[in-house]
C-alpha cells in the first residue's frame, strides 16, 4: 500500500485518519500516549491488528518523557490508559502484555535501556504484523483459489493492520497468484467501513469490486452470486467462536443456509486461548450518534433510543476454516486451535 496506516517517525506516531476516508487522506501526529489512546478510542485508527500496533507504539512513545523517579508509576498509567480504549479486540491486550514483558526484562538495566527496548519491541510488532498478514494471505489464497465471487464484511485490509491486511490480504494474495475474481463489499453500517475503507482499498489495488448494502447479502447468495465469504476478526475464542464487526453473524448464518464456505482470517495474536467461548468476549457499546446520524446529519427523530453494539459473535459451527500466518485451522476447533497456537 502506498498509504501507510501507522508509522513511527522521529519519536512521533503518525496515523492516517480513517474517519475522513475516502474523501480526504489526512495524517494525525501523536506526540504523547494520550493522543494515541484518543485516536484508538475515536477510531482514527481501527481494526484489531492495527489497534495492537498503535497500543505498542503508544507505550513506547509514553515512556520517552517520563522522569526516572516516577518511571514505574507512569508506565503502569500508560498501559492502563491504552488498555481502557476498546474492550473487544484482543490484539490490544496482547500487544500491551508484550510491552510489559519487555519492560520487566530490561527494568534492572535502567530507564534508558527500557525506553530503547520498548521502541524496538513496538517496531517489531509492526513488522511482524505485516509479515504475518502476507503469510496468511498465501494460505487463504490457496484455500480460496477456485472462488470467483467473494463477499467480505467490514474492513480487514491494510487499514485495519500494520499493512497488507487479513481478509483483504487473502484477496491481495489471490490477485498476485493470477486468479480472476470479483468482490462484493458489504457497506457495514453504522460506521460504513466497507463503503468508505474496503471499497477504497480495493479500488487502489484494482481488484474488481461491487458495493452492496448489508441487507443485500441474502439476495446475492440466493441468486448464486457468492462462492465464498472471508472476514477478519477481533477475537477468536478457544472454542473457535469469533467476534467481528456487527453484522458478521448475520452474513455467516446466510452463508450456512446457502452452503457457502465462511472463512475467518486473522493473525494468531487475535486468538485468545484464555477466553473459553464467544459468550465470554466483551462487546463494546458505542455512541448512539453513530447510528442516529450520518456524517453529522440526523437520520432518526430526535430523542430516539439507539442500540449500538460494535461487534457480534459468530458461532464456530458456522465457520468453514480459520486462516492464520501458521496455516489453516479446520474443525474441530476446540482441539485444533490449541495445537495450532502452541505449534
Amino acid at each position: 500500500m502506498a498509504v501507510k496506516t501507522i508509522q513511527w517517525n522521529n519519536d512521533r506516531v503518525i496515523m492516517l485518519d480513517q474517519r475522513l476516508l475516502p474523501h480526504q487522506e489526512i495524517y494525525r501526529v501523536c506526540r504523547g500516549y494520550q493522543d494515541v489512546a484518543e485516536a484508538i478510542r475515536k477510531m482514527v485508527i481501527r481494526g484489531a491488528p492495527a489497534i495492537g500496533v498503535a497500543a505498542a507504539m503508544g507505550t513506547a512513545l509514553g515512556v520517552l518523557k517520563v522522569a526516572e523517579k516516577s518511571f514505574d508509576r507512569e508506565f503502569e498509567k500508560i498501559v492502563l490508559t491504552l488498555g481502557r480504549t476498546r474492550p473487544t479486540a484482543v490484539n490490544l491486550f496482547w500487544a500491551l502484555q508484550r510491552m510489559r514483558e519487555v519492560y520487566l526484562r530490561h527494568r534492572s538495566a535502567g530507564v534508558d535501556a527500557v525506553r530503547r527496548a520498548l521502541k524496538d519491541e513496538a517496531l517489531k510488532i509492526y513488522h511482524d504484523d505485516i509479515a504475518a498478514n502476507k503469510q496468511l494471505g498465501k494460505y487463504g489464497a490457496s484455500l480460496m483459489r477456485n472462488a470467483k465471487h467473494i463477499m467480505t464484511h467490514c474492513n480487514a485490509g491494510a487499514l485495519a493492520t500494520a499493512g497488507y491486511g487479513t481478509a483483504l490480504g487473502v484477496l491481495r494474495a489471490l490477485k498476485e497468484s493470477g486468479r480472476q475474481f470479483e468482490v462484493y463489499v458489504n457497506e457495514t453500517r453504522p460506521f460504513l467501513q466497507g463503503a468508505r475503507l474496503t471499497a477504497w482499498e480495493l479500488k487502489k489495488e484494482k481488484i474488481p469490486a461491487t458495493l452492496v448494502t448489508d441487507n443485500m447479502a441474502g439476495y446475492l447468495m440466493q441468486k448464486g452470486k457468492v462462492d465464498a465469504v472471508v472476514v477478519g476478526c477481533d477475537r477468536v475464542a478457544a472454542n473457535g467462536d469469533v467476534a467481528n464487526k456487527i453484522g458478521t453473524y448475520m452474513v455467516a448464518v446466510l452463508a450456512k443456509r446457502h452452503g457457502i464456505p465462511f472463512y475467518v482470517a486473522g493473525p494468531t495474536s487475535s486468538i485468545d486461548i484464555n477466553c473459553p467461548s464467544g459468550k465470554d468476549i466483551p462487546i463494546e457499546q458505542r455512541n448512539a450518534k453513530e447510528v442516529s446520524h450520518i456524517f453529522g446529519k440526523p437520520l432518526a427523530p430526535k430523542g430516539m433510543r439507539v442500540f449500538n453494539p460494535a461487534f457480534d459473535v459468530t458461532a464456530q459451527e458456522l465457520i468453514a476454516a480459520i486462516i492464520t500466518e501458521k496455516g489453516v485451522i479446520n474443525p474441530p476447533y476446540q482441539q485444533n486451535i490449541r495445537s495450532h497456537v502452541s505449534h
